[in-house]
């Protein structure tokens, strides 16, 4: 009844946001008369804050369409690999012919996005500047709601069988990279394909700020899955799709509770960021303005997760660590990383890291007992939180060119 409920409040404030939309226009386009009336600027900037607060955010696109290589600007066309009912596979393909794509030697890399409330480009970033030196594919994530009740339920264990259809898909030269949630099911889809002696298992996994073993450090996201019983979950935050969407009927954590949850985590700082942002666009700093549009543009798209996925994970990777303490079946299989011998791993985690404590990730080294130390390699980024881990200056400056070592050392 609530998705309901936040559907009619939605529908009921639409017009009310294109008005304040539209009124700020008013007051700060040049050509119009009322911006040159006094306090044009403070009122342009309060109801341009009053739409930005009540608007409905879509997802972003990408728009990543050109990389430098060597000096050289290369145009990057988005091509759609592969689709399932739950995610596309999009290749960030460099605009060159066969030969002058083979001539760069660009190693492969999959880069496996989170599926927990944020859209896939929340790794624009990462994307842009694995680019240069990279032939980028990404999991782009569906929205939940956009999935007819007819395709079928979303268990966690099929989201390592995607990863490993899209492994096999684009291997054996093919190296990992697992950015928060996915590092657990991207260990397991490696672990699965090692116990079978896969002949399309990766170069090399780079596991970043994850849940590996969330026993360690535990943070107030970890906290919120233990202090909760299982069915406080299921009868919380699960509800159904409203008619007005092609997945109507299909259970999901909805999109608008998951933004609830990360704005309530920090919600002084949510509240600051917006009156700067009143305050730059009165003062008339364009610039700073601009940059808190395009972070909330961000933050605030999200999207629906199946109900399964979500309830699996919140038992399996925050409840009963079933990872970590070797007891996570999968199709009858004991998941086993020890049974990794030939993939190279990399661990990285943030120093100041609020969401994936200090550990839990580099934990992936001892469960992968069997990688020789040489094929093994942890860091931790100094001053570095979550989000700083995958974009930033810290990501480009420091944690990337890293990666690329690693990843050119493992080819």
């Amino acid at each position: 009844m609530l998705y309901q409920i936040h559907e009619l409040n939605r529908a009921f404030l639409n017009p009310m946001m294109q008005w304040a939309e539209t009124s700020a226009k008013l007051f700060s386009d040049p050509v119009s008369p009322f911006a040159h009336t006094p306090f044009a600027q403070r009122i342009a900037a309060g109801y341009e804050l009053l739409y930005r607060l009540g608007k409905d955010y879509e997802k972003p696109e990408f728009q990543i369409d050109s990389t430098v290589v060597n000096g050289k600007t290369i145009g990057i066309v988005e091509e759609i690999t592969e689709t399932k009912p739950f995610c596309r596979l999009i290749h960030f393909k460099k605009d060159l012919d066969q030969k002058q794509i083979a001539a760069l030697k660009q190693p492969t890399v999959l880069l496996v996005a989170p599926l927990s409330g944020h859209h896939s480009t929340l790794l624009r970033d990462t994307v842009r500047q694995l680019l240069t030196q990279h032939d980028v594919y990404i999991t782009d994530w569906t929205d939940a709601r956009m999935v007819p009740v007819s395709d079928g339920p979303f268990h966690l264990h099929d989201y390592v069988y995607y990863v490993q259809d899209f492994i096999r898909l684009l291997g054996p030269d093919v190296h990992v990279i697992s950015v928060c949630q996915p590092t657990v099911p991207v260990l397991a889809a490696i672990a699965l394909m090692a116990s079978a002696n896969d002949p399309k298992l990766p170069k090399s996994m780079t596991m970043m700020g994850g849940p590996i073993d969330a026993r360690k450090s535990p943070t107030s996201v970890n906290d919120l899955a233990t202090e909760k019983p299982f069915s406080w979950f299921e009868n919380t935050v699960i509800y159904s799709v409203p008619p007005n969407y092609p997945g109507f009927g299909r259970k999901v954590y909805p999109g608008f509770l998951q933004h609830a949850g990360f704005v309530a985590m920090n919600p002084r700082r949510h509240a600051q960021s917006h009156w700067d942002f009143y305050m730059h666009l009165r003062d008339g700093d364009d610039e700073s303005a601009e940059e808190h549009r395009k972070f909330y543009d961000e933050y605030n798209a999200v999207l629906d997760m199946p109900s399964e996925f979500y309830l699996e994970t919140i038992k399996i990777v925050f409840q009963d660590f079933n990872l970590p303490l070797g007891t996570w079946e999968i199709g009858g299989k004991l998941v086993r990383p020890q049974d990794i011998k030939t993939v190279a791993l990399f661990t990285i985690e943030g120093e100041l890291d609020d969401i994936s404590g200090s550990g839990q990730t580099e934990a992936a080294q001892e469960l992968c007992a069997s990688i020789p130390k040489t094929k093994k390699q942890h860091f931790t980024a100094p001053k570095c939180g979550h989000y700083g881990i995958f974009a930033g200056r810290r990501w480009r400056e420091v944690i990337c060119p890293k990666i690329t070592e690693f990843i050119k050392a493992n080819s």
